[in-house]
């Protein structure tokens, strides 16, 4: 891979529409901003420069191009950035003479699933068993159009005639394991194929590649005694708590319309998008997940549940859903109609599902409504009753006005008072979102080094203005780290121009702390700079005053008393300076 091929790559992609597709962004001057895909925060940190063509967080610190934003959100190595980008960009890489083995475990995966779609989409299209497969989908109304789109495809009914495929590739069997597409035998020399007899539904990641399979059955030997549904298990690229089925397809949709409808199955995904309602995802019979809702959140607050609701008290959608709503998610419920699924109703008239879509009830509704229906509310246990649906789901609104509109309309529907229902409100213990603990995208550690912080401060402003770095005395600069009086230096020497051109890591410094000064910084330099410096000498004399605490320790130990004599002069005179 040469260098002229990533610069080509660069100059055909804008990092706005790269990192805009997995985050909201908001222009804020010549720049963009919104919330840090890698960590939980607030007040967004998170910004991108598309005159830079750089991104970067405050926050975590996190930032460079397009192509370690790719590695940083889909967790994967250089090697695997430059394809999706290359794909993204229409490019198609010139491979080097690489032996085989040296590509990524991953990637060879991504290879893996990708020819098994292709094998699976020819087994569709030419077997007579896959004709057959093919008339059944267009019979439940999807158009042949959707079905190429979407890549579905038939898996033979034989025991090993996709691992022959792949072999006759150039994969082993070990390979074809490992991507969830074969099974082990015992003697662990052979394998067998997972997928036999069924429709194949691939299933994607955001970036459209193949990483995995739903996979329905269709005319098989054993039907009576295998599952409807199978899928993928989980391998190092297929993660089901971490993918939604379609949001490839329906990630910009969603944004420009501010949504998104969330469906069970597959064909309701499809049928949706074909009937273009394109901003349906599903969650392919799982539950909603922590992972599933940051994902989301990187596209809109709005969620659009085409659920069975009927049984969400009894399974983990209610879960998901209040998962969804303690993370502040705005949440529609669409009611049963005559108890179809969308791609039935869709079949039906495309109309009636966009009525149906219009007519979802908030999910506060939601729940007064089934409440209210399901207990009497003139009696004290139906008052109760009604309570316990009702609060804890007034308890996850994170807005206190409201939380008190809910409070008000449930003591006005059962006639008790509203300190009453708080009080009892108050008595519900809601398990907390353990943030820590989610497999985020990113296992970022984020480490807000104050010290770090107020020299960027400093560098930020003087780089906005040469001039003010006079405002800089001498005595401060022992307090800088080496790397920031070197960069102090660049800028009185004037060498900042030249040393960019030859150094890319400076480079990034550079632009970094450029566009820290256009976000961050407004303040007037002849007040904040002095200020900085004395609060960085105070945090600098406390670190040499930790260091030499616990040498004093070690030197106790060891009974070294000169040692600790000498230390505690040092201490003294440190201590002296840091009280003036």
């Amino acid at each position: 891979m040469s260098d002229s091929q990533i610069s080509e790559i660069k100059n055909k992609l804008d990092v706005l529409d790269v990192v805009g597709g997995y985050v909201k962004l908001t222009k804020t001057g010549i720049n963009y901003r919104g919330n840090c895909p890698f960590h939980k925060e607030k007040t967004p940190s998170f910004f991108v420069s598309p005159t830079r063509q750089m991104w970067h967080c405050f926050g975590c610190s996190k930032g460079g191009d397009i192509f370690e934003f790719i590695k940083a959100i889909e967790g994967i190595e250089f090697g695997d950035a430059l394809r999706i980008l290359a794909k993204k960009a229409g490019i198609e890489l010139k491979q080097l003479h690489i032996d085989v083995q040296l590509k990524t475990e991953r990637q060879r995966l991504y290879e893996i699933c990708e020819l098994s779609c292709v094998f699976f989409e020819k087994q569709l299209a030419s077997s007579q068993v896959g004709k057959e497969a093919n008339n059944y989908l267009l019979k439940r109304g999807l158009s042949q159009e959707s079905i190429k789109k979407w890549r579905i495809g038939y898996s033979p009914d034989t025991w090993s005639s996709l691992s022959d495929f792949l072999i006759g590739k150039g994969y082993i069997r070990e390979e074809i394991v490992k991507a969830g597409l074969s099974i082990a035998k015992d003697n662990k020399n052979d394998s067998y194929d997972r997928f036999r007899g069924r429709i194949m539904f691939p299933i994607f990641d955001t970036n459209s590649q193949v990483v995995g399979f739903g996979a329905r059955i269709f005319k098989t030997k054993d039907a009576q005694e295998t599952a409807k549904y199978i899928n993928t298990p989980q391998t190092l690229i297929y993660d089901k708590s971490n993918l939604l089925y379609g949001l490839n397809f329906a990630k910009l949709p969603a944004r420009k319309v501010n949504n998104i409808v969330l469906t069970e199955g597959y064909t309701d995904t499809i049928m949706c998008h074909q009937a273009e309602f394109e901003n349906t995802v599903a969650t392919s019979g799982t539950a909603l997940t922590l992972q599933h809702l940051n994902i989301l959140k990187r596209y809109t607050d709005n969620l659009i549940l085409a659920f069975d609701m009927d049984s969400a008290g009894q399974n983990a959608t209610a879960r998901g859903i209040d998962l969804a709503q303690q993370k502040g998610f705005n949440i529609k419920v669409i009611e049963s109609y005559g108890a179809k699924d969308p791609a039935d109703i869709i079949l039906e008239n495309p109309e009636i599902w966009k009525n149906v879509l219009d007519k979802a009830k908030s999910i506060m509704d939601y729940y007064f409504d089934s409440a209210f229906v399901k207990f009497d509310k003139n009696t004290p246990n139906g008052k109760k009753e009604i309570a316990n649906i009702v609060l804890p789901a007034v308890k996850r609104i994170n807005n206190q006005i409201e939380r008190a509109f809910w409070i008000q309309k449930l003591s006005q529907k059962i006639g008790i008072k509203e300190e009453a229902i708080v009080q009892e409100m108050e008595k519900i213990n809601l398990p907390k979102i353990q943030e820590d603990s989610e497999k985020l995208l990113i296992n970022t550690k984020i480490e807000n080094n104050r010290k770090s912080l107020i020299e960027e401060k400093i560098i930020s402003m003087v780089l906005k203005n040469p001039k003010d770095l006079e405002l800089i005395d001498e005595k401060f600069i022992q307090y800088f780290s080496d790397k920031s009086k070197n960069f102090l230096q660049k800028i009185k020497d004037q060498q900042l121009l030249s040393d960019v051109e030859q150094d890319k890591d400076f480079k990034n410094l550079l632009d970094t702390m450029a566009l820290r000064a256009e976000v961050n910084y407004q303040e007037q330099a002849e007040e904040e700079i002095p200020i900085c410096l004395s609060e960085l000498k105070t945090l600098e004399l406390k670190n040499m005053l930790n260091e030499i605490s616990t040498q004093m320790k070690i030197a106790e130990a060891d009974g070294n008393q000169e040692k600790i004599k000498e230390l505690m002069f040092e201490f003294a005179k440190i201590s002296k300076c840091l009280n003036s």
